[in-house]
């Protein structure tokens, strides 16, 4: 297999957050030819997670602890990242 920067993100939310759901979607083929399109296919993701770590947590804070989990990913690997993090039952 090879190594990705989606199958690193998923293996790096896998072991931050143990989450009841996971999906690291690549919307790089969407933004072609827009800012910071790179041309490698892997500029662009959306992460849908589900985690019991951000029950009672704010929107903005599960962006922060996604972000910090992820380390140079976002901004410097990863041009965009949409972040949807939800607690079980939300």
């Amino acid at each position: 297999m090879t190594n990705t920067i989606a199958s690193e993100i998923e293996s790096l939310l896998n072991t931050a957050f143990a989450p009841t759901h996971l999906a690291v979607i690549n919307d790089s083929a969407r933004h072609h030819g827009h800012a910071g399109h790179d041309g490698s296919g892997e500029s662009h993701f959306t992460i849908e997670i589900e985690s019991a770590a951000f029950t009672g947590i704010s929107r903005l804070q599960r962006q922060r602890m996604v972000n910090a989990a992820l380390g140079d990913i976002p901004g410097q690997r990863v041009h965009a990242l949409a972040v949807k993090a939800r607690a079980p039952g939300e």
